[in-house]
């Protein structure tokens, strides 16, 4: 799933290099912390949060598949 998230994240951006996802793992949950240059933080939000509901939406389903529960915070 971190390679998933990685992906979308870098493909949506315009500094590739400055893309890190951390896991963190809970009792139930992972919530994966993205963080991205400040330049790139409106593309991986987008307009009222859009990008990054649907981001979130990608990746509940991939951790459904695989019978986890899982959440996306976007950090500066």
């Amino acid at each position: 799933m971190k390679e998933l998230l990685e992906y979308l994240i870098k493909s949506l951006v315009d500094y590739p290099d400055e893309v890190e996802v951390q896991p963190v793992e809970g009792e139930k949950t992972i919530i994966f912390e993205v963080r991205v240059a400040s330049d790139d933080m409106g593309k991986v939000i987008g307009k009222q949060g859009k990008i990054a509901n649907a981001l979130r939406t990608i990746l509940k389903a991939a951790a459904t598949k695989d019978g986890k529960k899982v959440s996306m915070e976007i950090i500066s």
